[in-house]
């Protein structure tokens, strides 16, 4: 080597080892924020640090799960009281059956103006205010008498009860590559969860006591969420700082239109949740008349069999980061199918076959939600609460189908109709899934390139670069607007 050549190199290195100085004393700077609102100091371990990334470890990700169940479980206390309402209001079953409705349209509000802020600003401050401010509107829940006030609490529980939806995205951000979709299977987990055993606790308490007693419980675990968000919580900067809300929101419509992956795992969305809403929905039907006639305590006891499926869930979620994302759709959407065939065959005439449906279509649909959040959430990190936002509207979308479609079939020409068209369905969405291959390019719409290797391992390895190479990286034009945030990348401050 010449000895200008060693020169040069000598200046390298110094350079370098000056620019990593540089980096550690600017995370020791007063720049990043070391208080929530300005006014709460945020504990010395959760602040964020460019050069010690935080550790997302088992623990973080259940505080994650947990938030998720008794936040999203303020959607579905009120659906087994609405008697009681009607009883404690003293108004009349059309009147309070608009509570879930109001609740259903607020969270939709919230989805579309609130879950895209997670792109926008810092998520743990998000998260604090949209906990304490459901806190807040749970109270009034609790103690009011005036209906139309409970009416109107009601739909603004629903608007800031988007928390999970904050969540998922900062998971898949902290969480390493090799272990994402095990951690969005446990905030999902956490989600599914809540849904179900919100009913089951509400209508339980609720048999024993006053429904008021449901809000008090609700009040409690929300201040435990509260806590233990402030105590758990990283800080993580805010993303996008160039853009204002109004292009957060444009942007959103655009990948909603213009991405072949999102459209693609959104319309298999839409078709999976409208079979999933439609075969809980119809199994009241089933389960009450002929040939099995079960009380309503029966009935709700398969839903233990669905709990079990969501404890699945995670263990799904190690085997889904150990395949590429397509083949652990097209996995978990066959699995879907199967179910939904043996439930199509047997249904109606062996109980056996109801409990089998029930576990298959829990699993599959969680694995597939898993799988299917990974992928679209790869397009671009700085756009992760935006992307998750199209996907869940998707679910709405979804379970509004299922939820009037299927009823209709059931009442009109019985449950293996019903069950035809929902297998009909699962086999739309594997079509759906083989018009787009598993290594297309992000802007491809139709067809397949790249094989059809299906380990993850080997596509990792596959795309390392020969030593000594530096490894280039394909600038996506959107996503250079909207840095992601790696180690520090990204986050210079805002000259405005």
């Amino acid at each position: 080597m010449s000895p200008s050549s060693t020169e040069k190199l000598g200046a390298h290195c110094e350079s370098t080892e000056t620019a990593v100085e540089n980096v550690a004393a600017s995370a020791e700077d007063s720049s990043w924020p070391t208080k929530d609102f300005g006014l709460i100091p945020i504990p010395k371990r959760l602040r964020y640090n460019p050069t010690e990334p935080f550790h997302f470890g088992i623990l973080l990700n259940a505080s994650f799960g947990f938030a998720s169940t008794f936040t999203v479980a303020n959607l579905y206390y009120c659906q087994p009281l609405l008697i009681e309402f009607s009883k404690s209001f003293d108004v009349a079953y059309e009147e309070v059956s608009r509570i879930p409705t109001l609740i259903q349209a607020g969270y939709l509000v919230g989805l579309v103006l609130i879950s895209p802020l997670g792109d926008l600003v810092r998520r743990r401050q998000l998260v604090l205010l949209l906990v304490a401010t459901s806190t807040a509107f749970t109270i009034g829940l609790a103690v009011t008498k005036i209906f139309r006030v409970f009416e109107v609490l009601s739909f603004l529980t629903g608007v800031v009860t988007v928390t999970p939806q904050i969540l998922m995205p900062l998971a898949a951000d902290l969480a390493p590559p090799e272990r994402r979709a095990s951690a969005l299977s446990v905030v999902l987990s956490g989600l599914m969860l809540g849904i179900l055993i919100a009913r089951v606790l509400a209508g339980v308490i609720g048999n024993f006591t006053t429904w008021r007693v449901v809000y008090y419980m609700s009040i409690g675990v929300q201040l435990l969420v509260l806590v233990g968000a402030y105590l758990m919580l990283p800080d993580y900067p805010s993303k996008n700082r160039d853009m204002t809300y109004f292009q957060i929101l444009f942007s959103m419509a655009k990948y909603a239109v213009t991405e072949p992956l999102v459209i693609q795992m959104a319309i298999v969305n839409i078709a999976s949740n409208a079979c999933f809403t439609s075969f809980w929905v119809t199994l009241t039907f089933l389960l009450g008349g002929p040939p099995y006639y079960y009380s309503t305590l029966i009935i709700g006891l398969f839903g233990l069999v669905g709990m079990l499926g969501v404890f699945v869930g995670p263990f799904a979620g190690r085997l889904i980061d150990r395949l590429v994302p397509w083949y652990a759709t097209l996995v978990a959407t066959g699995v879907l199918l199967v179910s939904q065939a043996v439930q199509t065959a047997a249904g109606g005439i062996n109980v056996a076959a109801v409990i089998i449906a029930c576990f298959g279509l829990d699993v599959g649909r969680q694995s597939q939600q898993v799988s299917m959040t990974a992928r679209v959430l790869s397009i671009s990190p700085a756009a992760g609460a935006r992307l998750n936002a199209i996907l869940i509207l998707s679910v709405f979308i979804g379970q509004v189908m299922g939820t009037s479609v299927g009823t209709q079939v059931f009442v009109q020409h019985g449950w293996r109709a019903c069950s035809i068209l929902m297998l009909a369905l699962h086999a739309f969405e594997i079509l759906v899934l083989l018009l787009r291959g598993p290594h297309c390019s992000r802007k491809r719409w139709f067809g397949y390139e790249g094989g059809f290797e299906a380990r993850r391992r080997v596509i990792l390895e596959r795309e390392k670069p020969p030593s000594g190479e530096a490894k280039t990286v394909d600038h996506d034009p959107e996503a250079q607007k909207e840095a992601p945030i790696q180690s520090g990348e990204g986050l210079q401050s805002d000259p405005s």
